[in-house]
């Protein structure tokens, strides 16, 4: 039976393909009903898991004797006897059969039921072994859902992931050519889950809240990247009308090839530079195959991300230098790594001490100020690559707050740039040093920043973010987030004009800069510089192409006149879908 579930679409596009959900053993497992046939699949990833388990576990109990004694080495003989104990693992299987649902969810459910046994012990010995009951519970589900997780990057078919959020981690593994579109219940507007699939260039929904609860894996589904809707097990009628709208979309998505090689100039001759934003190397083809004249955000955590360990700096080189081969001579502006907040390394992912607050925490240039190896293992890397086809490479701090916080990061960058001087290196010594304009603080302050940056990139994400006082991944206020914010628009301007008068270049690169319903108002208060995803730029292209800056201009002052912020985003979508209604959701001609 079709079932309609309703989210936060974040990326464009219609999806069709199978279910696949990504648990995490960190959080409560939800109950599934899976079908019959397929039960004793989970019976055998139960045993492979538990027996998994052991071993692990020999592993441990063999090293901790050696090297911490006998009496330490009995926990794990404990947790070791509990997985040998038939009253434990019985338990499981028999809830496999009876409720017919997932190993990961029987397992928890045993071992929470057990748990909840020692815990009404009066005797203080049986209370202590909760947390061990705990520990195993853990140890069991990474083994089950790890498994399951490893599957996604060996996918051989359309798949739909599904799950409560995604990591940028497990986003940056998955296998692009299969994983047809993500569904998420928590997140907003413009998380990484979001950026992550405009850069795969698939349809991606968050915020639906309670769906994983109610699919099964193998289940087909419609996603819907334009509405934020999502559909199971779509009837025949209803799989025909989404097939007819992919259509029509793919065939909008063709036309615009012939852009490719055109000029991106406004109708009245005005030159509009549009670059890329890129997570990997390989994503620069798709930049230039979509009308790119460079990267205008190389985002290099993602480099941090993908690996268990940090990379050296032999690693950051190879990857900036596959880069400068590729470009060609176009530019490429390295952003330095942007860790913290929604962004960690699996090591910080699996540290005891998370901070209170990270949006307002160690994060981006700060983290990067107190991490001076690892940032300085960065720069020489950058530095290096720069060398290679010297005037092209630009290097970018991000979340710069204060003159002090500038001044330092540009201290080291020269610092290691005689380091690699003293080593005998080429260097570069005409690389532009700038600045990501991106917390209120730094737009306010434009005019002082502008006297010692190369030039500002404004990121809008945080922008926004900050300015509002609006979590961008928190579905509950994502309604709030608006980049047409009058307070928004204000700060988008007076960064604009710091930079004109300071005659350094300017140029958006945040999420609203791919959005086509901003791009008037961005032209219109005097950016000639947009960087999105690779996916954005065709459509960006033949917009300027449709327009005149003084047209622009109108629509800039008629939006800052405007005294509601969401009427100042209806206009700003009423106005470009008039000029171009094609390319919002492929379905204008049926209304």
């Amino acid at each position: 039976m079709e079932r309609v579930f309703k989210g936060i679409a974040v990326s464009p596009g219609i999806a069709i393909g199978e279910v696949f959900i990504l648990d995490d053993q960190r959080r409560r497992i939800p109950k599934r009903a899976i079908p019959l046939a397929q039960l004793p699949g989970e019976h055998e990833r139960l045993d492979k898991a538990l027996q998994a388990s052991i071993a692990e576990l020999s592993v441990l109990r063999e090293r901790t004797d050696k090297e911490l004694g006998a009496e330490a080495a009995k926990i794990f003989a404990f947790h070791l006897g509990m997985l040998a104990d038939p009253t434990l693992t019985r338990p499981m299987h028999a809830l496999i059969d009876s409720e017919t649902t997932t190993a990961e969810y029987a397992a928890s459910t045993a071992m929470q039921q057990l748990a909840e046994r020692f815990a009404g012990f009066r005797d203080a010995a049986f209370k202590t072994k909760v947390d061990d009951i705990h520990d195993l519970s853990m140890r069991v589900l990474k083994n089950l859902i790890g498994e399951h997780t490893s599957k996604l990057s060996k996918l051989d078919h359309r798949a739909v992931v599904i799950a409560r959020d995604l990591t940028p981690s497990q986003a940056a593994a998955f296998n692009r050519s299969h994983v047809q579109a993500f569904v998420t219940e928590f997140g907003g507007k413009t998380g990484h889950t979001g950026i992550f699939a405009r850069a795969m260039g698939i349809p991606a929904v968050v915020g639906s809240t309670g769906i994983r609860e109610q699919v099964s894996e193998g289940d087909t589904v419609i996603v819907d990247g334009d509405s934020g809707t999502i559909i199971l097990d779509p009837d025949q009628k209803t799989l025909a009308t989404y097939k007819g709208w992919q259509e029509r979309r793919r065939l909008f998505q063709i036309s615009l090839r012939e852009l490719k090689d055109l000029p991106c100039v406004t109708v009245d001759g005005t030159p509009i530079d549009l670059q890329g934003n890129i997570e990997f190397a390989d994503e620069i083809t798709q930049v230039i195959e979509a009308g790119g004249n460079g990267v205008g955000l190389y985002r290099t955590e993602f480099l941090y991300l993908t690996a268990e360990s940090e990379p050296t700096e032999e690693q950051h080189y190879a990857a900036y230098a596959e880069c400068v081969k590729l470009l060609d001579g176009r530019p490429l502006t390295i952003r330095t790594m942007d860790l913290g907040a929604d962004k960690y390394t699996q090591e910080q992912e699996r540290s005891e001490n998370p901070e209170r607050n990270p949006m307002l925490g160690c994060r981006s240039i700060r983290y990067c100020l107190q991490n001076l190896p690892m940032f300085k293992r960065q720069l020489r890397a950058i530095l290096r690559a720069a060398a290679i086809r010297p005037g092209t490479v630009r290097v970018m701090f991000p979340l710069v707050t204060t003159p002090e916080e500038f001044r330092r990061a540009k201290f080291f960058l020269n610092d290691v740039m005689e380091d690699l001087r003293d080593e005998g290196h080429p260097v570069d010594p005409t690389v532009k040093v700038g600045m990501m304009v991106e917390v209120p603080a730094a737009a306010l302050c434009a005019e002082s920043f502008a006297g010692q940056s190369d030039f500002f990139s404004i990121g809008t994400n945080d922008l926004v973010q900050y300015t509002l006082a609006v979590d961008r991944t928190n579905e509950l206020v994502a309604g709030m987030y608006n980049p047409a914010s009058q307070a928004v628009i204000k700060l988008l301007r007076m960064t604009v004009d710091a930079a004109k008068t300071a005659r350094i270049p300017v140029s958006c690169c945040g999420e609203t800069a791919g959005e086509l319903e901003y791009t008037m108002m961005l032209l219109g208060i005097g950016l000639r510089t947009l960087s999105a995803n690779s996916g954005s730029l065709p459509a960006l292209k033949r917009l300027i192409r449709s327009v005149t800056i003084e047209q622009c201009e109108q629509v800039a002052k008629k939006a800052i006149s405007i005294d509601s912020d969401g009427a100042v985003a209806s206009y700003l979508r009423d106005v470009t879908r008039k000029i171009m209604p094609e390319a919002f959701d492929g379905r204008s001609a049926e209304g």
